[in-house]
């Protein structure tokens, strides 16, 4: 069977990128990566995810102590009641510099030992939130230098970076997850992470405006 290496954050978005790996015939093996962030629910969700879907789910530890980021440095506040047509326009402290980069190569480095043919990420771009690293033209770049920089790219063995959320909003991405059966209460996407979800940091606000446009409730908040 064809291999992925999915990167899980635990949130809504990676979640259901896994489970379209899943339904596309991949065997699915989880990356969840800790890089200093602010709380550990999304870790917690992931974590209690592979536990139920029994596949395998490597951790990976880094740090970023230059920090430069609203997830990493609690001294900088979260953005609050952020209106949609904002979040469009800057890019918002949440931003973690390179993050993606960095969780791609890692993603790239545990592909090549696991002969994985694909990558999967959770990037989207419609219900925007300003992250420079989640546009598909910055995704093919990567893409292209991991194929002329690793041995499986010499040897002929692509591994394709795939975002299939790339171009859906929020609605179409809870459609999809629940079309493909995947548990909502296990996921987590509050910037925050208290016991219950803030429901007005950035991803609150775009994780409810996409359930309710489904009619579906989420189960955080419901």
């Amino acid at each position: 069977m064809k291999k992925a290496i999915c990167l899980l954050s635990g949130g809504l978005d990676s979640t259901v990128s896994l489970y379209v790996a899943r339904s596309e015939g991949y065997e699915a093996i989880a990356l969840s990566i800790e890089y200093g962030q602010r709380h550990f629910r999304e870790i917690s969700a992931a974590r209690a995810l592979t536990k139920v879907l029994i596949i395998p789910h490597y951790f990976a530890a880094l740090s970023m102590p230059w920090k430069g980021s609203a997830l990493l440095d609690t001294k900088i506040l979260l953005p609050k009641d952020r209106e949609e047509e904002t979040m469009s326009k800057e890019i918002p402290v949440t931003y973690v510099p390179g993050r993606n980069s960095v969780f791609l190569a890692m993603a790239m480095s545990c592909a090549e030992t696991a002969n994985a043919e694909a990558i999967f990420i959770g990037a989207n771009v419609m219900d925007y939130s300003g992250y420079p690293d989640c546009r598909p033209d910055y995704l093919k770049a990567v893409g292209d230098a991991m194929w002329s920089g690793t041995k499986a790219g010499v040897e002929g063995r692509k591994v394709e970076i795939r975002a299939p959320l790339i171009q859906l909003t929020k609605k179409d991405i809870v459609l999809l997850g629940q079309k493909l059966g995947v548990p909502f209460e296990t996921t987590w996407s509050c910037y925050a992470g208290d016991d219950a979800p803030c429901g007005t940091c950035d991803s609150c606000i775009l994780r409810a405006k996409g359930f309710r446009e489904a009619g579906i409730p989420d189960p955080l908040i419901s």
